[in-house]
């Protein structure tokens, strides 16, 4: 009798030791939520001014690891190398302002969006330049970070025949600070940067053209990786009818970006 209990007791812990295994591998790091971000995004990832990581990417990426039970770590990483990144299992997913499109959805799992964006041109206040669209452009020197959406649509521009003078920076902060110096004429950047950049009545940048929000921001995981993605857009469901998206977006963007996007899927 105590032979069969113990191999009982025994057949019990091997079960519960698989549940627990299972549970702690929808992530690489047990109880972790790794998320690769490049913390120079403002207003979706940067640094404050105590050197703490901020903004709406950083705030949903904490509400979503609470919902899932698991603690968030944030992964610095450059944008050039971020996608490697996850598909390497450097993180669990990235949220960094990834926008969703077919090249990007063919090589990676991709959660429901979770905000909507657009293309804005922003300017120095005072330049005496009015662009109402990218053809505009031409004759300017105009500043972008390289491999995003802002370059994606310059590169075609220029391929349509828009003769401008292009300068491609790693963060798109270079990009203002470029423009402040006056060593560009222009940036073409999401528009919720633009906004971020331009809302306090001291900015010396205006927004002087902004498209339609015709682009989609979501959470970026490695290929196959199903139950993780699963458990992420089930928690943004929750943290959506709860108003905490919501909520997160006010009161960082100044506006609610999320109930669009949502109504896009």
């Amino acid at each position: 009798m105590k032979k069969v209990c113990i191999l009982l007791i025994l057949a019990i812990a091997i079960t519960f030791a698989g549940c627990k295994a299972k549970q702690s591998g929808l992530t690489m790091e047990k109880g972790v939520l790794t998320i690769g971000m490049e913390i120079g995004y403002p207003p979706l990832e940067y640094y404050n001014d105590r050197g703490e990581i901020a903004g709406f990417d950083v705030e949903m990426g904490k509400a979503l690891a609470a919902k899932l039970g698991l603690t968030p770590k944030f992964v610095d990483t450059a944008w050039d190398g971020i996608f490697a990144g996850v598909s390497t299992n450097r993180y669990d997913c990235i949220m960094s302002a990834v926008t969703i499109n077919p090249e990007r959805q063919a090589a990676h799992n991709f959660t429901k969006p979770y905000v909507g964006n657009a293309l804005a041109i922003v300017l120095l206040k005072g330049s005496g330049k009015k662009p109402q669209g990218f053809m505009d452009l031409t004759g300017l020197g105009v500043a972008y970070q390289a491999e995003t959406t802002s370059d994606i649509v310059m590169t075609r521009q220029a391929a349509l025949g828009l003769k401008f003078t292009p300068y491609e920076y790693e963060k798109v902060t270079s990009c203002f600070d470029e423009l402040a110096l006056k060593r560009v004429d222009a940036i073409v950047t999401d528009s919720l940067v633009a906004l971020d950049y331009t809302v306090s009545d001291d900015s010396p940048f205006e927004i002087v053209w902004q498209g339609e929000a015709d682009e989609f921001f979501g959470i970026c995981l490695k290929k196959g990786n199903d139950e993780l993605t699963a458990a992420l857009n089930k928690a943004l469901d929750e943290l959506f009818e709860e108003g905490t998206l919501q909520k997160i977006s006010l009161d960082i963007l100044k506006i609610d970006m999320v109930t669009p996007a949502r109504n896009s899927f």
